[in-house]
């Protein structure tokens, strides 16, 4: 226990998912370390809701590609080590023989020596890749109170969702407790207080620090497993009768809109990518960035305050339905609806409508970019367009979803 008669908690951030989905902005980062929102990385968000939980010691685990990632956590995540707080990136360090982590659980197996030295009574495990607030006390303090070994959070979504996530089934004779865990199931049984909804797995866990240590040491040893949390450690105590749910529906962050109370992404592609981020941009926003009770916590470097200016034949630098980082320029030119990353420069007459631009981008004049994401440092040469022409987009060689974003990787420079 801590000072004040709380649980001593320890938070695992997992962080070595490789983030094949989200090519070509995971070529060259761990897709924690992915820029989102201006000036945030995906990682951000996770270590901002249990740094504002009251949570101080974390450790985060990594592994693919992860200097840029290890560089953001040691330059902007640095806690008082006067007071035993601190934020520690892990790699994977070949303690239990000379191979990498084979799954989430193993993570945390080869991890151990963290745990036995840090002595926590619980130990909180969550994604790094998600975009969300969340207050994890309220999930402790019903862990603590249920008595569960492993206590899962879970969010409602539609039940014609289901084979898109982990799919948890309620015990009906025990409240809370998980009766069945499913991995993406195409016949789910909705909620008996909401037949078209689910429950789905948000890839956050309260554990009693003994229990997890017993499941990871198991599941080492069986050769079948796939060493993942989700489809291994908590169906092993669904068996047992000993893992919980908790609805995020009933978690409360101070300073919560009614607009975006429960909001939750997994910005696993680029798709949902893109789409979470035109959720930043509306007048009142589907997750809002503005919540100084529950701050998204960051740094972005020595930037000046953006700026707005009258470019070539007197016109004017405009941007509507936009968040525009520190350290942009824009001159001249006509910003709608997208997100602009610190050091941004668009020239004039060039127009930016529905896009992701990231740290560093330059537009020349008379360019168009059109519902595309461009990762840092992308060059686009004046008069050049993209996002207006896919089939054009895909020639370049550029990635074109279905859905016709198109995504530039980093420090591309654009010819025509």
């Amino acid at each position: 226990m801590v000072a004040g008669g709380g649980p001593r908690v320890l938070a695992i951030v997992l962080a070595g998912g490789e983030g094949k989905r989200l090519m070509p902005l995971t070529a060259d980062r761990a897709k924690p370390a992915v820029p989102f929102g201006g000036i945030y990385r995906l990682i951000d968000f996770a270590l901002s809701n249990l740094a504002n939980s009251g949570y101080l010691r974390m450790v985060v685990l990594t592994q693919y590609k992860s200097h840029s990632l290890d560089r953001h956590i040691s330059t902007t995540w640095r806690m008082s080590t006067m007071l035993g707080n601190y934020v520690t990136p892990v790699p994977a360090q070949q303690r239990v023989g000379k191979q990498w982590f084979a799954g989430s659980a193993d993570a945390i197996f080869q991890s151990l020596n963290l745990i036995h030295d840090d002595k926590p009574d619980i130990v909180v495990v969550v994604g790094a890749d998600h975009v969300y607030r969340m207050d994890f006390e309220c999930m402790v303090r019903q862990h603590q109170e249920s008595g569960a070994a492993v206590t899962v959070a879970a969010i409602r979504q539609p039940i014609d969702q289901s084979d898109q996530f982990g799919v948890i089934e309620v015990d009906p004779t025990t409240k809370g407790r998980i009766a069945a865990f499913r991995e993406k199931p195409s016949d789910p049984e909705g909620l008996p207080d909401s037949p078209q909804e689910i429950l789905a797995s948000m890839g956050n866990y309260v554990f009693s620090v003994d229990a997890l240590m017993d499941a990871v040491t198991q599941d080492a040893a069986r050769e079948e497993s796939a060493h993942d949390m989700g489809g291994d450690i908590v169906p092993w105590f669904v068996d047992r009768g000993q893992a919980y749910v908790y609805d995020f529906k009933d978690n409360v962050t101070p300073g919560a809109t009614d607009r975006d109370r429960g909001y939750w992404r997994d910005v696993g592609t680029i798709d949902s990518f893109y789409e979470s981020h035109m959720d930043l941009v509306s007048i009142h926003p589907v997750f809002n960035l503005y919540n100084y009770d529950w701050p998204l916590m960051t740094s972005y470097g020595p930037y000046p305050p953006a700026k707005f200016v009258t470019g070539a034949s007197q016109r004017r630098g405009v941007a509507l339905n936009s968040i525009v980082s520190p350290g942009c320029i824009v001159s001249g030119a006509v910003v709608e609806d997208s997100v602009l990353s610190p050091a941004v420069k668009v020239h004039s007459f060039a127009r930016v409508s529905g896009s992701v631009l990231m740290g560093g981008v330059e537009v020349g004049r008379s360019a168009i970019i059109r519902r595309a994401i461009l990762d840092k440092d992308v060059q686009v040469p004046p008069g050049v367009s993209i996002g207006v022409d896919p089939e054009h987009d895909r020639a370049r060689g550029f990635t074109v979803t279905d859905s016709g974003i198109t995504v530039i990787g980093k420090g591309t420079v654009v010819t025509e």
